[in-house]
Formats: structure tokens, C-alpha cells, sequence
């Protein structure tokens, strides 16, 4: 964190918390390995697992994995406790209060937007057509707290709960 590597015991319940001036972070590993949950308290939480991809699972989806392979994808799921009006990105738009799908659903792999909107000149930059990031931490009063919400999914709460 701020260019200094974070370190985790290799064993589940290994956990990392910084204090910060707009409120704590911690990264705790849910599992020994490939399993790690991330909270910026009052603003979200995501839960990462490395999930192996199978022969069945290639086999479903048309990957053409072999078993000279080893692939795997990552199971992301999110929760946001307050989220701004002006939400973007490829997956950030998804949770707009104001969203509408535009994905063909009989797609095999439907895709929100491209390289247009969300192309930047390396992973960690912040240069994207629809960027809203300057490099400097800025309070944004139009940031709406969203105490309950319906989600599409079904799941109901504070928050927004959805599994990608």
C-alpha cells in the first residue's frame, strides 16, 4: 500500500488493516490459499476466490482447455455501501441507480462497453475515456447513500448485493 508490498500468513483468518484518515481497509484471507476478502469500511466489501476451470467446465463453455492446462477464473462478489450517482466502468455501471441493460442476453459473451470507454495505457493508470479519477483523493458530495435497495437478483438489503 502507497508503493509498500502487503503481506498475509499463509493461513486462513491472516489479516491486514490500515487506519486511513477516510476510514479502515483490511484484506483477510477467507481460505490457506486463492481466497481473500477486501473491506474499505462504509464504502464496500469484495470477496475474491481463484476458482479452477474444469474439463467439464471447457467443455460447457467452449474454453478448448486440455489437461496439459491449468485455468482458472476469478469469482468476484461485491457489496457497496454507498455508491455515486456518476458510477462507471464495465462493471461499476451495473450498479448505477439508473441502469438499463444494453446486452443482448442471447450473447455468448456479452461485453458493456470496449476498449473506447475503458481502454488506458496500463492496468494500474487512470487515463480511460470515462475516468474520474485525478490521482488525488477528492470528497464528492454527490455520493448517495443507498440504505435499501431491491436488486434484480433478488437480493434484498442495505446495500447492493450482486454475484457476477
Amino acid at each position: 500500500m502507497d508503493g509498500e508490498p502487503i503481506n498475509l500468513l499463509d493461513s486462513e483468518g491472516a489479516n491486514w488493516q490500515s487506519i486511513l484518515s477516510s476510514g479502515a481497509l483490511s484484506i483477510t484471507r477467507t481460505k490457506n490459499t486463492n481466497s481473500i476478502e477486501i473491506e474499505a469500511e462504509g464504502n464496500f466489501k469484495i470477496k475474491a476466490v481463484v476458482v479452477p476451470i474444469t474439463e467439464k467446465d471447457s467443455m460447457i463453455h467452449k474454453y478448448g482447455v486440455t489437461q496439459e492446462d491449468c485455468f482458472a477464473h476469478l469469482d468476484l462478489r461485491f457489496k457497496f455501501y454507498a455508491l455515486s450517482g456518476e458510477v462507471n466502468g464495465v462493471l461499476g455501471q451495473t450498479y448505477a441507480s439508473n441502469y438499463v441493460s444494453r446486452v443482448k442476453m442471447g450473447a455468448v459473451m456479452p461485453v458493456l462497453g470496449g476498449d473506447k470507454e475503458f481502454g488506458s495505457s496500463s492496468i494500474f493508470a487512470s487515463d480511460c475515456a470515462v475516468s474520474r479519477f485525478s490521482g488525488e483523493f477528492v470528497k464528492n458530495n454527490s455520493s448517495e447513500s443507498f440504505e435499501y435497495m431491491n436488486c434484480a437478483s433478488g437480493k434484498d438489503g442495505r446495500g447492493v448485493v450482486c454475484k457476477r
